[in-house]
């Protein structure tokens, strides 16, 4: 048979991965008598699926998350708030102190010092009304830590006690920089105490003299981070209403220094940005999780942090009597179930579905790996006004390399310790998890580069039974 001959057959084959029914005829008609590939379909049920508290998910999102909302689906409660840290050019270079105008008995100081959170996307309510804590931070969090959604730092003693505590009442409307972009400032004009008990006017004022003392400490962000602003804790104490997305933060400085003989209003800016750690805490509604995790009429997907839906698949029934057959394609449709009330407030659509294999959850997201279509697998939404003939669905056009691949474990495993199976309950368990799917553009193509839990508000119920696998097989004869 040649090759393009072969290569013809399995299109056909691929093509029909709807179908239900044996085609016993179709490899004669592509191949001819004399050497036969012969195609065949069949469906399997899987068992029920089943809703799994996710509990914690890894925080590592170049955005931060903060405010409070309430589904009004579901009631589930979600509160955030984020630590974030401030990134440093190489080799930062501050006006000469000589130049330095703005001063106080004689010693430099800061006229100001503030904290800017810009917000990038808005849920909820934008005249709702918030507030905030911002505290100092003792210590910084750390590279190579993994923080998951529930990391407290609190608790974990990285919060300062005797630091800056200031409280902001805010809300979303109206407050736009240039840009157009939402923002909230944060004042540090009080008086500052550092950690060896010299006290400050103001928070720039420690920075500023900081720096002329030891301009070491500036040389890059993890020295800055270390030695001088181990960052801040922004937490949500007050308010429901709005969650706003913060795509970066500003800690600014400001002062006057002298130019060619003109006074000038300077300004030093330190960014909080994906180049240092920002981690957001989630608190879900454990109760209206609970529920959620008790209905046996579907099963959900709730971000963040909230609820994933896990699936067994039938792999011993698929290759039962085709343990020499090649699966061509193995095709599983999940139907979403519309939400019961049309309210302006309800959350949004998971957008992107992961199936990643249940006891490798973890790892995937540890080890910042992406889908890559032979074993972890991603699927778009199809919306209801979709085209698509499978519409309000999340499609997985092809599991058959996941298939193979659980199979052959489970043969491999077995052949080695008899209770293979007892000792690895989830080895044909997939959990689907709502997650952010990064692309970037090279050579005009949009190439995947990172895949990231999904931090927004968003919700759905699945179908939980009736579901089905369609599965092409092919051999030759």
């Amino acid at each position: 048979m040649s090759y393009k001959s072969f290569t013809g057959a399995l299109l056909v084959a691929l093509a029909l991965s709807s179908c239900d029914d044996t085609t016993d005829s179709i490899g004669t008609f592509i191949t001819g008598q004399s050497d036969q590939l012969q195609v065949s379909a069949q469906s399997f049920n899987l068992l029920p699926g089943e809703s799994v508290k996710a509990d914690s998910i890894l925080s590592r999102s170049t955005k931060a998350y903060l405010g409070c909302m309430i589904d009004s689906e579901t009631g589930s409660r979600v509160t955030a708030d984020f630590v974030t840290q401030f990134n440093l050019l190489e080799n930062y270079q501050f006006p000469a102190k000589e130049k330095i105008e703005s001063r106080m008995d004689g010693e430099i100081v800061a006229d100001s010092c503030e904290i800017q959170l810009f917000c990038d996307q808005l849920a909820g309510d934008s005249l709702a009304t918030m507030k905030m804590m911002v505290y100092e931070m003792s210590s910084p969090i750390e590279e190579g830590v993994n923080y998951y959604s529930n990391y407290d730092p609190f608790a974990d003693g990285k919060v300062r006690s005797d630091g800056i505590k200031v409280g902001q009442i805010y809300a979303m409307a109206n407050k736009t920089d240039n840009g157009g972009k939402r923002k909230v400032t944060v004042k540090l004009n009080q008086p500052y105490t550092d950690k060896s008990g010299v006290t400050y006017n103001n928070y720039g004022t420690y920075i500023l003299r900081t720096y002329y003392n030891h301009p070491e400490y500036f040389k890059n962000s993890y020295s800055f981070i270390h030695r001088v602003v181990p960052g801040f804790m922004v937490q949500h104490v007050g308010g429901v209403g709005s969650m706003a997305q913060i795509g970066s933060t500003l800690l600014n400085v400001s002062f006057k220094y002298k130019e060619n003989d003109s006074i000038i209003n300077g300004n030093l800016s330190f960014a909080g940005t994906e180049e240092v750690l920002q981690t957001t805490r989630i608190q879900n509604d454990r109760e209206a999780i609970q529920h959620m995790l008790s209905d046996n009429s579907c099963t959900y997907i709730n971000s963040p942090a909230g609820i994933f839906t896990r699936l067994t698949l039938p792999v011993d029934e698929i290759y039962l009597n085709h343990e020499t057959d090649s699966i061509n394609s193995a095709k599983l449709i999940l139907p979403r179930i519309n939400h019961q009330s049309q309210n302006s407030n309800n959350w949004n659509i998971p957008q992107v579905l992961l199936m990643v294999s249940s006891d490798s959850l973890s790892s995937f997201f540890e080890r910042g790996k992406i889908a890559d279509a032979k074993y972890t697998y991603l699927a778009p939404y199809a919306a209801t006004n979709s085209v698509n003939a499978d519409a309000n669905t999340y499609t997985f056009n092809n599991i058959s390399s996941l298939i193979a691949f659980l199979h052959r474990k489970k043969t491999d495993g077995l052949r080695q310790d008899p209770a293979w199976v007892e000792k690895h309950p989830d080895w044909n368990k997939v959990t689907l998890v709502p997650v952010t799917a990064n692309y970037k553009t090279s050579s005009g193509t949009n190439k995947l580069y990172q895949v990231v839990h999904d931090m927004t508000l968003s919700t759905t119920r699945l179908m939980r039974d009736n579901l089905q696998i369609h599965v092409i097989y092919s051999k030759f004869q």
